[in-house]
């Protein structure tokens, strides 16, 4: 049994300092990560031109990414960067802050749409100082929707969003009135260079030649070269900026399915390896998908290594507050470290605080059903004496005084109120029910509980 315990203490620590470890060695990886990233440009001959995909939904990775390809084109003093873009859109939250970083560059921005520019994609392409678009392309389509795909009625939001949109178009001399009915579905709006009038319910989008025609776009090629060559860039150097792979990594487990999934595995499995130990798996699941979550958000951007070391310091306090009871002052510490390292870790703290509380139902749910399946091996039975001493298990139970009810004795010892009685021979511990017998008064038993036997003196007359 010690030894059985022991192993258990044993593997407990050593999760421990795989979590510390995985948890508080993240710039480590992403020293290790970023070593595989594209070559800088400021080692290529010449002025060069940044080809950047767009090629994903619009969110923090993105943004992260795009941040760090505008940096180092900017060192590097590009000519040009031209976005290479295909994408149905994506979060409002990240098109505004990468529309901000494009409008903010020193080096002048080409949007060049390869498919589709749709919604927020939409949006970062106006932002740009021209817009190439390839023939079949489309762009457009920027009207608000939610998760599911329906549309948005707040006012305020709606409003924000078609103001963003009109004054990206006029950045760059765009007739207005079409960002405006890309973006709101409400308005009635007639665009006289198409000579088409689009009512309530319809949301605009463009195809190459409409785009052409409307101002909209500046030429239509059939690949980024013959962009580049419009564009009186192809005897420039090159550089495909592409992510590296901690960015995709990172892109992928900040969104916002996968991020909610890794808090679940997270959660429940270090709770069931705390609860009920002696597995393993569960516990380095969920370290490893604590590890991913924080990973993801470093790389992104927006965790710092303060937001991994406090919420190591909330796994730690849990894990105390179960040996060392503190009255909750260091589960109530320990969950609010918790909570705070997952907040400070994300981007959106309401979106962060909703997929936690998404997080911690689905979690107590399946470690309540894995604790119900595995109850003999939870933590409390450390606290619960299961073992019945039987006459089977070969032990004796204490012999009953009950036959003694009603027999008179003499008192062997002074009873205050506790002492010995003679009653047929056998020395008998007896108590008073507050009086005092002296030594040799005849006593009479009154009452038996159990072992405790109660007497009583006899008086003669």
């Amino acid at each position: 049994m010690a030894h059985h315990l022991r192993k258990q203490g044993w593997l407990r620590a050593l999760l421990i300092v795989f979590m510390l470890s995985l948890l508080l060695g993240l710039p480590l990886w992403t020293a290790a990560a970023e070593t595989k990233a594209p070559p800088s440009a400021a080692s290529a001959p010449g002025t060069a031109v940044f080809v950047v995909p767009v090629k994903q939904a619009i969110e923090s990775g993105l943004q992260s990414f795009l941040e760090r390809a505008f940096e180092e084109a900017e060192q590097a003093s590009a000519d040009r960067i031209l976005l290479v873009i295909d994408t149905l859109g994506g979060r409002v939250v990240n098109a505004d802050e990468i529309g901000d970083l494009i409008r903010s560059s020193s080096v002048p921005v080409v949007a060049y749409v390869q498919n589709r520019a749709m919604s927020a994609g939409a949006f970062i392409a106006l932002n740009a100082d021209q817009i190439i678009m390839h023939p079949g392309s489309t762009i457009g389509a920027a009207a608000v929707v939610d998760g599911s795909g329906t549309l948005i009625e707040d006012p305020k939001t709606v409003s924000h969003w078609v103001g963003a949109m009109r004054s990206a178009a006029e950045l760059n001399g765009r007739d207005p009135e079409v960002a405006i009915k890309m973006a709101d579905p409400y308005s009635e709006v007639h665009i006289k260079k198409l000579n088409k009038t689009y009512g309530k319910g319809e949301v605009l989008t463009l195809t190459a030649e409409e785009a052409l025609q409307v101002g909209y776009s500046e030429h239509t090629a059939g690949s980024v070269e013959d962009a580049l060559k419009y564009l009186g860039l192809d005897n420039r150097s090159i550089i495909e900026f592409n992510p590296s792979l901690a960015e995709n990594i990172a892109r992928f487990v900040t969104s916002q399915g996968i991020a909610t999934l890794l808090l679940i595995l997270g959660l429940a499995g270090v709770a069931i390896e705390l609860f009920v130990p002696g597995f393993g798996v569960p516990g380095i699941v969920g370290l490893v998908s604590f590890g991913l979550y924080f990973f993801g958000h470093y790389i992104a951007g927006f965790a710092g290594m303060e937001t991994a070391v406090l919420f190591a310091i909330g796994i730690g306090l849990l894990i105390i507050e179960l040996f060392v009871p503190s009255f909750g002052i260091l589960g109530i510490l320990g969950i609010a470290s918790l909570v705070g390292g997952i907040l400070m870790a994300a981007y959106d703290t309401a979106d962060a605080l909703l997929n936690l509380t998404v997080a911690v139902i689905v979690a107590a749910v399946v470690v309540a059903v894995f604790s119900y399946i595995f109850k003999k091996r939870g933590i409390w039975n450390k606290f619960i004496l299961e073992e019945r001493l039987t006459s089977e298990e070969g032990f004796i139970s204490a012999e009953s005084k009950i036959l003694l009810q009603g027999l008179e004795g003499i008192a062997l010892t002074p009873l205050r109120p506790s002492g010995t009685v003679d009653i047929a021979g056998e020395r008998v511990d007896v108590i008073t029910l507050g009086e005092f017998i002296a030594s040799g008064a005849r006593v009479k038993v009154i009452k038996v509980e159990g072992t405790r036997v109660v007497v009583g003196e006899v008086h003669t007359n």
